[in-house]
């Protein structure tokens, strides 16, 4: 069994089985890619950015920080709508024109970015990865090569900083020498590290020769304990609770509720706004 070295601290949502959460990021997303309409997402971004501070307990500078590749996702496909999609002219200058359909799409398809974007956030900073593979292979029946493969995959992922933060210290404590063996002086002080991209290239291909080296070890080591074969007993068991199913029932009714409720003020818009 491989563990996991960096654990999720506890919440109300890590204690949640994470086939559930991941089945509900799963219907949450595909419901949301039929919603166009600015108003619809951005409740649900809402209650999502709350649910993950409050209900995983996430640091409000960390859920900002990891988001900022969705911000600038949805800041790009607003601005690409504003000023292509055709329609009526909110604002007109010279070649720059600015449409109010282009406003209105791009708003929807900015906040179904962000909509998405913090639930999957919630999800991976409260799941475990070592639980949810465990979960995948007892609770979705996830077979025990891919279940295994994957976590492995996963912990290498994880040691690369660590990994990468040695090579660059080795590298920085060799001084650069001339040719007969002689130490330069003054062109690296102790303690520093040489950048540049000829020092990048050396240490990245430093990591990947020992990341695959690292990866074959850990295949043969899983392989020599029997990967695949079955039956196989697990250490921490995953179950699926009543409190999991509840969760799972709450969230997506109020999902649902949104949705109806905008559909019913008249805000719910369709795919059909694209065209």
């Amino acid at each position: 069994m491989i563990l996991n070295p960096a654990q999720v601290p506890d919440s109300p949502l890590a204690r949640r089985n994470p086939t559930v959460k991941l089945a509900v990021l799963f219907l949450a997303s595909v419901a949301l890619l039929f919603v166009l309409d600015p108003v619809t997402p951005a409740v649900i971004y809402l209650a999502g950015f709350i649910g993950a501070a409050v209900g995983g307990r996430i640091p409000l500078r960390t859920l900002l920080a990891v988001q900022l590749p969705f911000f600038a996702f949805a800041a790009g496909v607003l601005t690409i709508n504003v000023l292509s999609r055709p329609g009526t002219a909110l604002w007109e200058e010279g070649p720059v024109r600015l449409t109010v359909e282009g406003l209105v799409v791009g708003a929807a398809l900015a906040g179904r970015t962000l909509a998405i974007g913090i639930l999957s956030v919630g999800f991976l900073l409260t799941t475990d990865s070592l639980a949810l593979m465990t979960s995948l292979h007892q609770n979705a029946r996830l077979g025990a090569r891919p279940s295994y493969a994957l976590m492995a995959g996963h912990r290498l992922l994880q040691q690369l900083p660590g990994e990468w933060a040695v090579i660059r210290a080795a590298q920085s404590v060799r001084a650069p020498l001339r040719r007969a063996g002689t130490v330069r002086q003054g062109t690296v002080r102790q303690g520093t590290v040489r950048r540049g991209p000829g020092a990048f290239g050396r240490a990245g291909f430093a990591l990947l020769v020992q990341s695959i080296r690292r990866g074959e070890r850990m295949a043969q080591s899983l392989e020599s304990r029997g990967l695949g074969l079955t039956p196989r007993t697990v250490w921490r068991p995953v179950h699926v609770t009543s409190v999991d199913l509840a969760f799972g029932a709450v969230v997506l009714a109020g999902l649902a509720t949104v949705i109806g409720v905008a559909g019913a003020l008249g805000l719910l818009r369709g795919p059909g706004a694209l065209f």
